[in-house]
């Protein structure tokens, strides 16, 4: 019984041991080793032994982490209260150098956070504080990474979040933004009024030529037009000519005579007091002369032809005197 009772002990000291013997490290931690306390290096990855009487470990953890640094005030090169609040993000390259050179790393971290943001504002005018976040990044980044290097700590990252500048300086931005805004505004205005005038400029110029091209189209079709009309009046003059000629060929005095007397006739009607003969009155009489004398042996030889028609058994009259005294006749001899 007691020899049972002894075996399970040393048994379940046996396995205590062994427990206190044996860690396991994952990929991304290093376990320190200290015995006897003094540092020994890193273990790790994987399965480590140790020595449960005298080997100490503390873990160290190498993925990359962030810190919240809370709301800092600060004063810029201008004289301008702010409060920033900030993250930093930083590894630890040295698990050993992590663990011997800082006893609260977070700690340290936030108090060296504070006094570089301090001095990198203080370096800053108000507006590059505002509008230059990524060089106000850089710059605390370099800082805090010179005095975190001692450490084993890597800073990889510093992202400022917010920025609250005093009430007075917000309202002045306010009316800053609204006025900046009200300016682009009558830009836009402005740049559309001056788009929309070159526009219509545009258009009136390719409408005055279109119509200057169309008028000029036209008054080439109408002085076309002209030209085949007065070509086809000409032909048409010209072909009313030549019908004149060939009539004016077969004419003679005596027509023209007439055409002579008649027009007289029309003039005489005309109420004009005044008038032009077309040839000499002497010319024309001669003319008008001959042809009353020409018509004269015509009739008279009709009448007589008439006159001699006589019937079977009658005697044969006498010839008509062609041309009868005028005394005959009852009418005054001509002058």
């Amino acid at each position: 019984m007691i020899i049972g009772i002894v075996v399970a002990a040393v048994v379940l000291v046996l396995l205590l041991v062994l427990v206190k013997s044996i860690r396991i490290a994952r990929e991304y931690q290093r376990l320190v080793l200290f015995r006897l306390g003094r540092a020994l290096g890193t273990r790790g990855p994987g399965i480590v032994f140790l020595n449960p009487v005298t080997d100490r470990t503390v873990l160290v953890d190498l993925r990359e982490q962030y810190l919240e640094v809370p709301h800092q005030t600060a004063i810029t090169k201008d004289n301008a209260s702010i409060s920033i609040d900030f993250i930093i993000f930083y590894k630890v390259v040295d698990p050993s150098t992590s663990v011997l050179a800082v006893g609260n790393f977070a700690g340290a971290a936030l108090n060296v956070a504070a006094t570089t943001l301090r001095s990198v504002v203080g370096d800053m005018p108000l507006d590059d504080v505002l509008s230059k976040r990524e060089e106000m990044n850089a710059q605390l980044r370099v800082r805090l990474d010179e005095v975190t290097e001692r450490w084993g700590v890597k800073v990889t990252n510093v992202e400022v979040r917010e920025v609250n500048p005093p009430p007075s300086v917000q309202e002045a931005m306010t009316r800053q933004m609204s006025a900046e805004r009200t300016r682009r505004a009558q830009v836009t205005e402005a740049e559309g009024s001056k788009a929309a005038a070159i526009l219509a400029a545009e258009g009136q110029k390719q409408a005055a030529v279109l119509s200057a091209e169309g008028q000029n189209k036209a008054a080439v079709l109408a002085a076309d037009g002209e030209r085949q009309a007065a070509l086809l009046r000409a032909r048409g003059y010209a072909s009313a000519l030549d019908a004149i000629f060939e009539v004016a060929k077969t004419l003679d005095e005596n027509t023209l005579a007439l055409q002579y007397l008649d027009t007289l006739r029309q003039i005489g009607t005309s109420p004009s007091t005044k008038f032009v003969l077309p040839m000499e009155v002497g010319s024309l009489l001669n003319g008008v002369r001959g042809l009353l004398a020409n018509q004269t042996p015509r009739a008279v030889s009709g009448q007589a032809t008439t006159a001699t028609k006589v019937t079977p058994g009658d005697p044969e009259p006498e010839p008509a005197e062609l041309n009868p005294s005028p005394r005959a006749n009852g009418s005054e001899p001509e002058a």
